[in-house]
């Protein structure tokens, strides 16, 4: 049986530096679990119209995002994929949103 595949948004201020650090570790933690991803990259202000469209199953996030952005989208601190703080527990709880037993 297939693992389905997860679907993440990676918001930050630009959508560029600190989306991809997370997006690539993000890529690095679901590659090495062998659980197919997608990653999108937006920025922060992009967050309602990308989750319409991508329908991503948990957004991680380096700067707020409002709840109505977010649309009922699980919301992520991002924050501990560039600090390395906290970033096994970060991981963790993606899985659990997205329904993954590690």
């Amino acid at each position: 049986m297939a693992a389905k595949a997860i679907k993440i948004l990676v918001a930050c201020g630009t959508a560029i530096a600190t989306a991809t650090v997370v997006a690539t570790k993000l890529k690095e933690v679901f590659k090495k679990l062998g659980i197919p991803l997608t990653v999108v990259q937006c920025k922060a202000s992009e967050v309602s119209g990308k989750v319409m469209v991508f329908q991503p199953h948990v957004i991680v996030a380096t700067t707020p995002v409002s709840e109505g952005a977010a649309r009922g989208v699980p919301v992520v601190n991002g924050v501990p994929f560039l600090t390395g703080i906290g970033e096994q527990e970060t991981i963790d709880k993606i899985l659990e949103i997205v329904g993954i037993k590690k």
